[in-house]
């Protein structure tokens, strides 16, 4: 079986994580930008590779656990292109959770138990999203950071928006349906049989077509559009619920 070298991602990501570091070198901005980034993904990935972990564990399957990865600590999570296209990009993924299907209860059938371990990783980062942009809101509302600098107001709002970006940005990448993600698993579940067959049978070059379509950039072109739109729904949706308008917190991160 044709098998892929996943160093030639390293060396990819590499270069696309120097280039993003060398063009902010210059800007005080862009730098506070990356290091308030930074947190945000060990937030967004430790916490959707938990939410797998988690939902294999409540399904009967211990093998997680055994792992070590029943646990929030980050280094336990961090795959290291998933990280750095998360930097670069604001989309990627953690280290894959490791799952046994054969332990999971008999009361439900193992694609619908790997639909679900697969789906409550997105899940958790949507969660996280609009938990993050209730806080934000109801800081706006209440004024709460009135009495900061100009310069403190700034950091903070940068960092609950890097929080919402890359949670929704996590959240949405890994629901294309493409092996290595977790939409493919979410898929195969609602398969015809043999067209699950196939689609089994073919991972690799289903493999090779999500490589592709990463490095070529076109799904930077469908998941940024996507991320906006969602970020601007929550915005609007959670900004009416609470009688606060949240445009111009939008206008201000160019959305």
């Amino acid at each position: 079986m044709f098998s892929f070298d996943k160093r030639i991602l390293y060396i990819i990501l590499g270069i696309f994580v120097l280039r993003n570091i060398v063009s902010r070198l210059t800007d005080t901005d862009s730098i506070l930008i990356l290091i308030l980034t930074l947190p945000a993904i060990l937030i967004a990935i430790t916490f959707h590779e938990f939410a797998h972990a988690f939902s294999a564990d409540r399904l009967g399957d211990n093998t997680p656990r055994a792992q070590g990865r029943l646990t929030l600590n980050p280094l336990k999570h961090i795959d290291p292109v998933g990280f750095a296209l998360l930097i670069v990009a604001g989309f990627g993924w953690g280290k894959p959770v490791q799952i046994n299907p054969r332990n999971f209860k008999r009361n439900i059938s193992m694609t619908k138990a790997e639909a679900i371990v697969s789906i409550a990783g997105p899940l958790m980062n949507f969660f996280i999203a609009i938990v993050s942009t209730i806080v934000l809101t109801l800081l706006v509302k209440y004024n709460v950071l009135v009495n900061l600098s100009s310069r403190a107001i700034w950091l903070v709002l940068v960092f609950i928006m890097e929080l919402i970006l890359i949670n929704v940005g996590l959240g949405l990448f890994n629901l294309i349906p493409l092996p290595p993600l977790d939409g493919s698993k979410i898929l195969n579940h609602f398969l015809p049989y043999n067209a699950r067959v196939w689609f089994e049978k073919n991972e690799m070059i289903l493999y090779i077509v999500f490589v592709v379509v990463w490095i070529t950039g076109i799904a930077s072109l469908i998941i940024s559009p996507c991320i906006n739109g969602t970020v601007r729904g929550m915005f609007t949706l959670i900004g009416n619920a609470f009688n606060v308008n949240m445009k111009l917190i939008l206008r201000l991160f160019g959305m």
